[in-house]
């Protein structure tokens, strides 16, 4: 499935850093192909978290963004 901007949401935002959640009836590889996020690419930064509810699983990811792509990767 596509980006769905109604399924993101902020839970906190402080200093510079935003924790997104974000729910999709999709597998969570798609949703942490990358690219899947630009849509909202401006509002995301590099260091941002995700908590993202699939259909087959849920995930934490920490954001990258560069070049106006945005990837998602493993907690550090």
């Amino acid at each position: 499935m596509a980006f769905q901007n109604k399924n993101l949401s902020v839970i906190a935002y402080a200093n510079g850093f935003t924790l997104w959640h974000y729910v999709e009836s999709a597998t969570l590889a798609t949703i942490t192909a990358s690219g899947y996020f630009n849509a909202v690419g401006t509002l995301m930064n590099t260091g941002d978290v995700v908590i993202i509810n699939a259909s087959d699983k849920t995930s934490i990811k920490k954001i990258a963004v560069s070049d106006g792509v945005v990837t998602t990767g493993a907690l550090d």
